[in-house]
C-alpha cells in the first residue's frame, strides 16, 4: 500500500498560500523600483549603430542605359517585378547588433515574477482542490466557492503565461526591424519605427507589472476573505476532508 497522506500535502499547500501573502508584501517594493517608474521614455532609447553606405555609382552612361533597356524589356515581356531588393548583407560593420539594454535589464527583472506567480498560482490551485469535498446533494455554498477560487486562480495563471508570450514576441518583432534597417538602411521610418516598438513595450512591461501586482492582491484578498468556506466547505462533513 502506498503512504499518501493527504494531511501533509494539505499542509504543504497551505504554506504555500502563506508564500503567497509574503510576495505580496514583497511585490509591492519590486513596483517602486525606479527603473519601472521613467517618465522620459528617451532614456530607455537604444543606439542603432548602421551608418548609411555611400551611394553606388554607375561606372559609365551605358551601364545605366543597359540597365534601363533591360527593365523595358521585362515589362514588355510582362516579367517585371516591382520589389525593391535593397542592400545585401553579407556581415554588420560593427559586430552583433545589440538588443536594447535598458529593456532586456528590465524583461529579466519581470519574467522570474512572472514564473513566480504561474508556480504560486498552480500550488494554490491544487490546494484548493484537494480540499474539495466529495459530492452530495445539498449544502454546496462552499463547494461553490472553492470552484470559483480555483477558475480565478487558473484564469490568473493562463493571463501569466501570456505576458511571456509578449516578450517574445517583441524580440521576434524588434528582430525583424533591425533586419530591414540593415536591408535598406536609407529608410529612416524603419529606424523610427525600431524607437517606438522599444516605448511600446516599456509601457506593457510597466503595465504587467501593475497586472502582477494587482493579480496577487485580488487573489489574496478573494481567498482570505473566504477562507473558512475554502478549508471547510461543509462543516457537517469536516471529518471527509482529512
Amino acid at each position: 500500500m502506498s503512504s499518501y497522506c493527504p494531511t501533509l500535502i494539505l499542509s504543504h499547500h497551505t504554506t504555500s498560500f502563506a508564500e503567497m501573502v509574503i510576495t505580496v508584501r514583497v511585490f509591492v517594493f519590486v513596483v517602486q523600483d525606479p527603473i519601472i517608474n521613467i517618465t522620459d521614455l528617451k532614456e530607455i532609447h537604444s543606439e542603432i549603430n548602421l551608418t548609411v553606405p555611400d551611394p553606388i555609382l554607375l561606372s559609365n552612361l551605358n551601364d545605366g542605359l543597359d540597365a534601363q533597356n533591360a527593365k523595358k524589356r521585362k515589362l514588355e515581356d510582362g516579367g517585371a517585378d516591382d520589389k525593391v531588393t535593397g542592400t545585401k548583407v553579407f556581415v554588420m560593420p560593427g559586430g552583433m547588433m545589440k538588443s536594447n539594454g535598458n529593456l532586456v535589464d528590465l524583461i529579466e527583472k519581470v519574467k522570474p515574477e512572472i514564473r513566480t506567480l504561474i508556480e504560486k498560482c498552480n500550488t494554490v490551485k491544487m490546494w484548493v482542490q484537494l480540499l474539495i469535498p466529495r459530492i452530495e446533494d445539498g449544502n454546496n455554498f462552499g463547494v461553490s466557492i472553492q470552484e470559483e477560487t480555483v477558475a480565478e486562480l487558473r484564469t490568473v495563471e493562463g493571463e501569466a503565461a501570456s505576458y511571456l508570450d509578449q516578450i517574445s514576441r517583441y524580440y521576434i518583432t524588434r528582430a525583424k526591424l533591425v533586419s530591414k534597417i540593415a536591408k535598406y538602411p536609407h529608410v529612416e521610418d524603419y529606424r523610427r519605427t525600431v524607437t517606438e516598438i522599444d516605448e511600446k513595450e516599456y509601457i506593457s512591461l510597466k503595465i504587467i507589472v501593475s497586472e502582477l501586482r494587482n493579480q496577487y492582491v485580488t487573489l489574496h484578498d478573494m481567498i482570505l476573505k473566504n477562507i473558512e468556506k475554502i478549508k471547510r466547505p461543509r462543516s457537517s462533513n469536516a471529518e471527509a476532508l482529512y
